[in-house]
């Protein structure tokens, strides 16, 4: 299994992003997280395609687009086309589920599923064949800087136990409130890709990467 760093930009200083974009990408952050937010189905509104793409170009790392979005299946092809890698929707947003996943696998992207932390882990089960990702929600959606919600781990590792069962080599994304005194408790629990935005971006995100890189790789 890859463990992996995904350094989300709502978090970072947009008059400064390409510098700090390069400081993730130059310290082994292999991932780049766009919380992608409409105002309907979360409170907050963030960003969308344009972003993406103007950054598209000016990194090699992975574009992993999460659309926080009422019925995401309307964005999805604008995505892809915007440089998208893999596109992320979330179950309590979509009126068909497997339609909107289906349509991401047939653009070609990488197909990840997420759960806010009212939903059970339960929920997610007849699509976990359709889906290359996982992403469990340790806050509530909508809003940086909150805290971790404990009750995550139990999800984490009930998914990861469900995941074992299909035989299937299914990633965990994990985003919310994880920084580097609580990422290991993420990983044990059964995670390998965590999302981490105030904990890169606030300081010095070329130093802060490396530190998360550090923890990540004792668990390849």
């Amino acid at each position: 299994m890859k463990y992996i760093l995904a350094p989300s930009i709502l978090a970072a200083d947009f008059k400064e992003l390409g510098k700090e974009i390069a400081r993730t990408e130059e310290n082994g952050a292999e991932y780049l997280h766009f919380d992608v937010m409409d105002g309907m189905f979360v409170p907050s509104i963030s960003f969308g395609m344009p972003v993406l793409a103007s950054i598209r170009n000016g990194t090699d790392q992975f574009m992993d687009a999460h659309l926080m979005v009422e019925e995401p299946i309307r964005y999805v092809e604008a995505f892809q086309k915007a440089g998208a890698d893999q596109v992320t929707v979330h179950l309590e947003a979509c009126k068909e589920v497997e339609e909107t996943l289906q349509k991401i696998r047939e653009l070609t992207m990488k197909v990840g599923l997420s759960i806010c932390p009212d939903t059970e882990v339960s929920k997610l089960l007849p699509y976990l064949e359709m889906v290359d990702m996982v992403l469990i929600m340790s806050v509530h959606p909508g809003f940086g800087g909150q805290s971790f919600i404990p009750v995550s781990l139990d999800k984490i590792r009930e998914l990861r136990a469900e995941i074992s069962k299909t035989g299937r080599e299914i990633d965990i994304q994990v985003d919310g409130g994880i920084y580097l005194h609580n990422v290991k408790e993420v990983l044990d629990a059964g995670a390998n890709i965590i999302v981490a935005g105030s904990a890169v971006f606030r300081g010095d995100a070329g130093e802060n990467t490396r530190r998360f890189m550090e923890i990540l790789r004792e668990y390849s």
